[in-house]
C-alpha cells in the first residue's frame, strides 16, 4: 500500500470513528499518524511548501490575493498596481503568479495575483500545491469573493488549512523540551479537555519518548498537533467582495446574511468593484491597517527630513530593527539616535538601539566616522 492509499485509509477511519472519551486517544493517534504521513508524502514529491512558483519578494510587505477562478483578481491587481496580468471572462485565465507593486503611504506593497484555486488544490489539482506555496510566503492573505458565491470562503480556507496555512490564528503555546529519561511529563497553564493519556499518545506518535511538555493554553487535538509539528504558517487575512456594482439593492441583505453564516462581519468586509475602480481606497487602507506597518522619516545630514520616502517597518520595531533594514554600514557605525514624534518623551530625545519607534516618527542617526 502506497502513502496516498495509507492516508486515504486513515482519513476514512477517522471519519468512521465516533468521537467520545473512550475513542479520544485512538483518534489522536490516528490524526498524528495522518499528519506525519502527509508530511512524508509532501517531502517525497518536493511540494512541502518550499517549492512552487518562484516569486522573488520585493518591497516592504506582500499580499496574496486568494480566490477561485473568475472572481476578478487579475482586474483587481491591475487596478491597484503596475502589473499587467492577462484578463479574460473565462476560467483559468491567470496561469502564472503575477506580482505588482502597490505604492501606499510611502510603502511598496507587493500584490501577488495568484492563479485561481480550484477545490482539491492542496491535493495537487490544477497545480494547486505550487500556487499555495506562494501564499505561504506572503505577509497577508486577501480573500477575494464573488457576491453570488460567498460559500467559496469556507472552501478556500479549507484548501489553505490542508497545506498547513493557519488563517487568523496565533501559533499554539506549546513548549517541548527533550530529555534523556523519565518519560513524558505534561504540565498545563489551563484546564484541558484532552486527557493526559491522549496528549502523551499524540506526543509518542510524533517520536517523543522523554520530554517535558508545557501547554500554555487550552488546546484541542488539532491545535496540539500543530504545536508539535511546528511547521505551520500563521497568516492574517482580510476579505473583499468584488463585483459589488452587480449587487441589486434587494439582494444586498442576502449577501450580508451569507457573510454572517461564514462568521464574516459585513462591516469588516470591503466591498469593491475592480472593473469600475470603486472601493479601492478602502481596500488599500484595510491592507495597510492589517499589515501593521509604520512610517519613519529619516532626518538626513545636510538634507533635512525626507518626507517623500519613509523607512517602512512593522509596528513594534526598534531602532535596532530600523538599522537592520538600512544596512550593515549604518548598523556598524551607529552611536545613538535622536527621535521626535509620538515615541519620544521630548523632541530630539537621545535613544539607543532598544527604543521602540511609532508611526511618523522622525529619526536622526548619529554615526561614527
Amino acid at each position: 500500500m502506497g502513502l496516498e492509499e495509507e492516508i486515504d485509509a486513515i482519513e476514512e477511519e477517522i471519519r468512521n470513528t465516533p468521537y467520545n472519551k473512550s475513542t479520544e486517544a485512538h483518534i489522536g493517534r490516528l490524526k498524528s499518524k495522518l499528519a506525519e504521513k502527509k508530511e512524508k508524502l509532501e517531502n517525497q514529491s518536493g511540494s512541502g511548501g518550499g517549492g512552487g512558483y518562484a516569486v522573488e519578494k520585493h518591497g516592504d510587505a506582500s499580499v496574496a490575493l486568494v480566490g477561485f477562478p473568475s472572481v476578478g483578481k487579475s482586474t483587481l491587481v491591475n487596478s491597484l498596481t503596475n502589473a499587467d496580468s492577462e484578463v479574460g471572462s473565462y476560467e483559468f485565465t491567470t496561469l502564472n503568479v503575477n506580482p505588482g507593486m502597490l505604492e501606499y503611504n510611502g510603502a511598496d506593497i507587493q500584490i501577488l495575483d495568484v492563479p485561481g484555486l480550484i477545490e482539491g488544490a492542496a491535493g495537487g489539482r490544477g497545480g494547486g500545491k505550487e500556487v499555495l506555496s506562494v501564499v505561504r510566503s506572503a505577509d497577508l492573505i486577501a480573500f477575494v469573493l464573488s457576491p453570488f458565491e460567498i460559500e467559496q470562503y469556507a472552501r478556500l480556507r479549507k484548501e489553505l488549512y490542508d497545506i498547513k496555512i493557519r488563517v487568523d490564528q496565533q501559533p499554539p503555546n506549546v513548549t517541548i523540551r527533550k530529555k534523556h529519561k523519565d518519560g513524558i511529563r505534561v504540565t498545563s497553564a489551563a484546564d484541558q479537555d484532552l486527557d493526559e493519556k491522549t496528549i502523551t499518545d499524540i506526543l509518542r506518535e510524533h517520536g517523543y519518548v522523554n520530554a517535558d511538555v508545557n501547554l500554555g493554553e487550552k488546546l484541542d487535538m488539532d491545535r496540539l498537533i500543530d504545536g508539535i509539528m511546528d511547521n505551520r504558517v500563521y497568516l492574517p487575512s482580510i476579505t473583499i467582495v468584488n463585483k459589488a456594482d452587480l449587487i441589486d439593492p434587494g439582494y444586498k441583505e442576502t449577501v450580508f446574511e451569507n457573510l454572517r453564516e461564514h462568521d464574516l462581519d459585513p462591516e469588516e468586509v470591503t466591498f469593491i468593484s475592480a472593473e469600475k475602480e470603486k472601493g479601492l481606497e478602502a481596500f488599500k487602507e484595510r491592507i495597510w491597517k492589517q499589515l501593521g506597518l509604520i512610517r519613519v522619516y529619516m532626518d538626513k545630514p545636510g538634507r533635512g527630513v525626507d518626507w517623500e520616502e519613509p523607512l517602512v517597518v512593522p509596528e513594534g520595531s526598534s531602532i535596532d530593527d530600523a538599522l537592520s533594514k538600512l544596512g550593515s554600514e549604518m548598523d556598524e557605525r551607529f552611536r545613538f539616535a535622536r527621535v521626535r514624534g509620538e515615541s519620544a518623551k521630548h523632541d530630539g530625545q537621545q535613544v539607543g538601539r532598544e527604543h521602540e519607534l511609532a508611526d511618523e516618527d522622525v529619526l536622526k542617526l548619529v554615526l561614527r566616522k
